[in-house]
């Protein structure tokens, strides 16, 4: 006797409907993931190496403003009020330190792209407003030098160490950078411009220096 043609479309439809449920399970699943990777983005090549030529050309120039200086230029001080360049050289390796501390405090975090379109900066904008000097701004205690490093050669060293551990991590990061972010009075920035924003330091402080050096009492030797 021939099968009811209503019962094998029936007995067919009940085989598939496992399968169909596995299928959209697995959709399901792919679609969150894909979301996370998504939500996940690491450096572009193009801001990987803009990150990186910014840091080295910032320490190149810094290390020539000050090498071969004498211990009297060194710690020539223009007036009361200003710092010598051994103070601006401890100054800028205790910042280059605690800036960086922020970029691994913002890694606590997991990538939020919802407030992605709080970041109002470009880069060269917060570039821009580091390198400044037209507005001097007062720096935290915790920063103000105290000879912590125990002389120059000792700060230019801790320095030297740290930008190499920073440019180590910019060239090997997977981390999303662009996704975490900080608070600055001036704005919400990203990780990422974090390390634009230390990198821009050195050049603001060798700015100093150079007019430190400019003044007409600083010794030739």
């Amino acid at each position: 006797m021939p099968a009811d043609p209503s019962l094998v479309q029936k007995f067919k439809i009940d085989l598939t409907l496992p399968s169909m449920k596995r299928t959209l399970t697995s959709l399901t699943t792919l679609v969150f993931l894909t979301g996370i990777l998504w939500a996940q983005t690491t450096l572009s090549d193009e801001d990987r190496d803009k990150a990186i030529r910014h840091l080295k050309a910032t320490q190149s120039n810094y290390l020539k403003t000050v090498k071969g200086l004498s211990g009297e230029q060194l710690n020539f001080k223009p007036d009361a009020a200003s710092w010598s360049v051994a103070q601006c050289i401890e100054h800028i390796t205790a910042t280059e330190q605690s800036l960086f501390s922020l970029v691994e405090a913002t890694l606590q975090n997991d990538p939020d792209l919802s407030l992605r379109s709080e970041v109002k900066l470009s880069d060269e904008e917060v570039i821009g407003i580091m390198e400044s000097r037209e507005q001097k701004v007062k720096t935290r205690p915790e920063l103000e030098p105290t000879d912590r490093y125990q002389g120059v050669d000792n700060s230019l060293d801790e320095f030297k160490a740290k930008r190499k551990s920073i440019i180590k991590y910019v060239k090997s990061t997977e981390d999303d950078l662009r996704n975490r972010y900080f608070d600055f009075p001036f704005g919400k920035v990203d990780a990422y411009q974090i390390i634009l924003f230390l990198s821009a330091h050195v050049t603001r402080h060798t700015r100093q220096i150079e007019e430190v050096m400019a003044n007409a009492n600083y010794p030739d030797s």
